[in-house]
């Protein structure tokens, strides 16, 4: 690692000093680095992401009980999906841009890796596993407090982005929209989308990601926020 991405860099940015970093450098390690390094199977985040999983969900279910005291388990169970499902996740590991931490072997590395939700979410995962192991649930609570658990309102706007934006234009304001791939670029491994979003020919807003339906998600984002501050929502 760089010294801007060094593991002293990145127990900034999480807000925890690790006792045993070598843990925090196994939460950064994909498989795909310990194959082509011949490093034991063990030495990737696998099993961190394993337990780190459990946590999440437990202190993501204690949140919301205390929370939402009139909820039935059934609405319970449906938001906390919603709060630490695969997408959820990886917007709170761009946030920290965990991405540019990891190891990640070259294969991996030349298709996309870094940005791939399903890879960065599981990150996200083993470093929660990492501060438990490490530093006891009181950590992990805390961490999960900050970056996954907080400004709620805001990230469940973006999570139900695209759903959202049908229900508020076609549902309660009667209007037609439709989404414009603006551009594609970069290799086929490696793809850049920008996407606009029209209500009927107005632009509400733009987005950008590595897949299509990422881009739309983005700018149905960027439309709900405009829409939010004109009063529509």
């Amino acid at each position: 690692m760089s010294e801007e991405y060094s593991i002293e860099a990145l127990e900034e940015r999480i807000g925890y000093r690790f006792h045993d970093r070598e843990l925090l450098r196994q939460a950064m390690t994909h498989s795909s680095f310990t194959n082509e390094q011949k490093i034991r199977k063990k030495k990737n985040y696998e099993r961190l992401e394993f337990l780190g999983d459990a946590v999440l969900e437990l202190v993501s279910s204690e949140f919301l009980f205390r929370e939402n005291q009139t909820m039935s388990e059934g609405e319970l169970t449906k938001k906390r999906a919603s709060m630490v499902c695969e997408p959820s996740l990886a917007y709170c590991a761009r946030d920290l841009e965990l991405g540019k931490f990891m190891r990640l072997g070259r294969g991996e590395e030349c298709t996309g890796g870094r940005g791939r939700d399903s890879i960065i979410s599981d990150v996200m995962e083993a470093v929660i596993g990492a501060i438990y192991i490490d530093g006891g649930m009181e950590n992990a609570r805390q961490f999960i407090n900050r970056f996954v658990l907080s400004d709620l309102e805001d990230k469940q706007l973006f999570y139900d982005s695209k759903s959202s934006l049908q229900e508020v234009l076609q549902g309660r304001l009667r209007k037609d929209f439709h989404y414009e791939l603006m551009e594609e670029s970069g290799p086929e491994h490696n793809k850049l989308f920008r996407v606009s979003v029209y209500m009927e020919e107005e632009l509400l807003g733009r987005g950008e990601g590595r897949t299509k339906k990422a881009a739309e998600q983005q700018a149905a984002y960027k439309a709900l926020l405009l829409l939010r501050d004109r009063g529509c929502i």
